[in-house]
């Protein structure tokens, strides 16, 4: 245990640097997968077929393919076709794109969970569709999806570790460089997996907190 200590306490300040990157990549492809997904679930209840058709095949497709696929695409691939973009770059991208398909999915329960009536209602007075969606619907279906977004949120901080495989420096490359070089695993994947769990658990008792909320509504 006194090993494991002095180890954590050398390898701590190089790991932090793999955190930083970790929730850099966390935030920006939080915040893509949301405003992609939102996008993704009024194309599905827009009433438009055409419109819903497209959304359900994209949102089909994105499911349908590793994230991992995704990201070597992102990076490997696009260069050939004259875009070439950063290793964090690809990887908030490939993880926005990825996780803007269960977005979708929680927004469009969350509105199709709001009683019709309330639609109809602002309808009948004059409200257009984006307008009845902006002042009725989304406010009410926020409330609503907040728990699995909060889910969404810890499982994007772990799949970040993905990437690791196409050389973005975040917590989970930093640990492999390490131990590969001070044959230390025990204690590096140690450490990796308890500053994991350190920046999970804030985000752990946030979706129990919207759990309850939920339930005494």
């Amino acid at each position: 245990m006194k090993g494991f200590w002095h180890d954590a306490a050398e390898f701590f300040p190089i790991l932090m640097s793999g955190v930083a990157l970790t929730i850099v990549v966390t935030i920006g492809s939080l915040l893509l997968s949301t405003v992609l997904g939102l996008i993704w679930a009024m194309m599905r209840v827009s009433g438009i077929k055409a419109l819903s058709m497209l959304s359900a095949s994209l949102i089909n497709v994105i499911r349908g393919i590793p994230i991992i696929v995704l990201l070597f695409y992102l990076y490997f691939v696009m260069p050939d076709l004259g875009v070439t973009l950063s290793a964090l770059q690809a990887a908030i991208l490939g993880l926005g794109i990825a996780y803007s398909a269960y977005q979708a999915e929680n927004f469009r329960a969350g509105i199709e969970a709001i009683d019709k009536g309330q639609i109809e209602a602002a309808q009948s007075i004059g409200m257009g569709w984006w307008l009845t969606m902006r002042r009725v619907v989304l406010p009410q279906a926020v409330r609503i999806v907040l728990p699995p977004y909060g889910n969404v949120m810890i499982m994007m901080l772990k799949d970040s570790s993905q990437a690791s495989t196409i050389t973005v420096a975040e917590l989970a490359l930093q640990g492999k460089l390490i131990a590969s070089s001070t044959f230390k695993n025990t204690s590096v994947f140690t450490l990796v997996a308890l500053m994991y769990l350190t920046m999970s658990i804030p985000l752990i008792l946030l979706v129990r907190h919207f759990e309850k909320r939920a339930g005494k509504k």
